[in-house]
């Protein structure tokens, strides 16, 4: 990777001075949310972050004839601007997220932007007044996580995370399963996400030049400042391979896969989190690991995660012998395995010991999709499945995951205090450190 260039102490404060001059270096966000629409009203929505999955998410929200969308911002005017013309009689175009959170025709924002973002944009959203649909991984840090969950309650806010594959029927039929009790006691639930991209990885790319109307300083944000990278700056997929603005692959594939063993064993927190890997063979302009494996140890049983770039096979769900990406849960019981993917499971028996058991009658409602469950709660004021209130036990684990892994130790987690414990450094880092002049919200780690 090209070595970081640090602005010169002249073009900060050139940056700074800009921002100030419009009003934004330090943002008077609304302090009181405004009326939620009631039942027969619309819902004005804006979109942050306009690349493919925002793209997606604020497609299903305006496919509802009860939701118009109202703004559009990314830093990349291009980008944008198509948001805009797809919605040409009621969007308007944002340079900056402060300023779109000001407007009073926005109720609630689809924020799909870059995951080093997403905790920043998700509290200065909630502080707005603004309800929020926040892609995964909802954050990259312990602080983060918890300083969200706490944003999103002390200003009374709807929040959605996009794990969207919660919303299918075979999640749902399989958390029955596990809850009937069919597979006995469950010791250990295995997951894991594989690809292969070698030996290139997603590529090299020697330009450092931002093309005309990306506003680079702004989209590394919090985030360290290196020179711009197209391949970086591409598309979520890309984002996975530098650490920096996405955390690696683990962020952005175990919340859908782990979400599962979760939902399904209503696990609370960890109390201790291990990680190895490191990044072996693959040779790109990124630097995130591309292998990685996760212990979380839970009071009455372990859940593990594996992912990796390098290889493909997918145990009993291989299928046809070529690469691809594929993903799977196995949950080990006393009487038997059940193994799963998205869209199907097949259970495993230990001898007879499931004789005579049947699936339990579905009693699980179906989704209206993940989206229109999101809208529906703007207007009741219920919180959906997937709020940060329960997300947060999927997303915790996760981000103690990238620090164990950061640090090459386990990580001890309370999960009563929701605290590290016995290891002052891993507590430091589990709180990320911002590019001036971005400052992380402390006042949302206390409740």
């Amino acid at each position: 990777m090209p070595a970081i260039e640090k602005p010169s102490r002249r073009e900060f404060i050139g940056k700074a001075a800009k921002l100030a001059a419009v009003g934004l270096a330090a943002p008077r966000l609304a302090a009181q949310p405004s009326r939620p629409p009631g039942p027969n009203e619309r819902i004005h929505v804006g979109l942050i972050g306009c690349g493919g999955m925002g793209r997606g998410n604020l497609g299903a929200c305006a496919s509802y004839p009860d939701v118009v969308v109202t703004g559009a911002c990314d830093v990349w005017k291009e980008r944008r601007e198509a948001v805009v013309a797809q919605f040409k009689d009621s969007c308007k175009p944002y340079a900056d997220y402060r300023e779109m959170l000001q407007q009073p025709d926005i109720d609630a924002v689809i924020i799909a932007t870059v995951p080093h973002w997403h905790a920043l944009q998700a509290i200065h959203a909630c502080e707005a007044g603004k309800d929020i649909y926040l892609q995964k991984p909802m954050t990259l840090h312990l602080a983060e996580s918890l300083a969200v969950r706490n944003a999103v309650k002390k200003h009374d806010r709807i929040s959605q995370i996009g794990t969207q594959i919660h919303a299918g029927e075979n999640y749902r039929r399989i958390v029955e399963l596990i809850g009937a009790g069919n597979l006995g006691k469950i010791g250990v639930v295995r997951t894991f996400n594989v690809m292969n991209q070698m030996p290139n990885g997603v590529g090299r790319d020697p330009n450092t030049t931002p093309p005309a109307g990306l506003d680079w300083d702004f989209w590394c944000g919090p985030a360290p400042l290196r020179p711009y990278n197209s391949l970086l700056a591409a598309n979520s997929y890309n984002h996975g391979s530098w650490m920096d603005y996405s955390g690696g692959w683990t962020p952005g594939m175990a919340p859908h896969i782990i979400d599962l063993p979760i939902w399904a064993l209503d696990l609370g927190y960890p109390t201790e989190v291990s990680s190895c890997g490191g990044r072996y063979f693959i040779e790109d302009d990124g630097d995130a690991y591309d292998n990685q494996d996760i212990l979380w140890r839970y009071p009455h049983m372990t859940l593990t995660w594996w992912t990796s770039l390098t290889n493909s096979y997918g145990f009993d769900l291989h299928g046809e012998p070529v690469p691809r990406r594929r993903l799977a849960i196995y949950f080990h019981g006393s009487n038997g395995t059940l193994y799963a993917d998205y869209d199907s499971y097949k259970i495993v028996p230990e001898g007879d010991k499931m004789q005579g058991l049947e699936p339990p009658k579905p009693s699980i409602p179906p989704s209206p999709g993940h989206e229109r469950e999101w809208l529906d709660c703007i207007k009741s004021r219920q919180q959906p499945s997937c709020s940060v209130f329960y997300h947060t036990h999927v997303d915790v684990p996760i981000v103690l995951g990238l620090l164990s892994y950061k640090l090459g130790r386990s990580v001890r987690f309370d999960p009563a205090t929701e605290k590290i414990v016995g290891d002052k450094q891993a507590a430091r880092l589990a709180k990320p450190e911002y590019r001036a002049p971005w400052k992380f919200p402390d006042k949302y780690l206390t409740t």
